[in-house]
């Protein structure tokens, strides 16, 4: 039987989140049992190009050049928020040579090869629904 949350109620203990569910029977499966979560991630891999820079990164570590290139229209200035803001996020990681002329790669963390099976789904949606 599936059932929808009503009200979510918070306990805090020291490091600890207790969630305790009200439910309704009959209801439809509850997608976000913790209300946030959808907006909260949005904040991070919502915004315009940032999945085209996973999506490009998912091939393995580019150059800041490789990625602007791959990206056509994106301008320096966003791309290289995006990447800012993915490494503040534990998404992306980046790595600096010390070579003259100085080289930056950036590549995908644990954190944000979890993001994969999220593309591929938006991948598998986009074929069936846009053509």
């Amino acid at each position: 039987m599936l059932y929808k949350v009503k009200y979510i109620y918070f306990s805090i203990a020291p490091l600890l989140y207790i969630v305790k569910y009200r439910i309704i029977p009959g209801m439809k499966e509850v997608i976000e049992p913790i209300s946030g979560c959808i907006a909260q991630s949005l904040k991070v891999i919502g915004d315009k190009w940032t999945g085209l820079i996973v999506r490009d990164l998912t091939h393995g570590p580019r150059r800041f050049g490789e990625l602007e290139e791959s990206l056509a229209g994106i301008s320096p200035r966003t791309l290289s928020q995006r990447l800012d803001t993915l490494e503040a996020h534990q998404i992306v990681s980046k790595r600096t040579f010390a070579e003259a002329p100085p080289r930056v790669e950036y590549s995908l963390t644990k954190e944000g090869e979890e993001l994969i099976p999220i593309l591929q789904s938006m991948v598998e949606w986009g074929a069936k629904h846009l053509g």
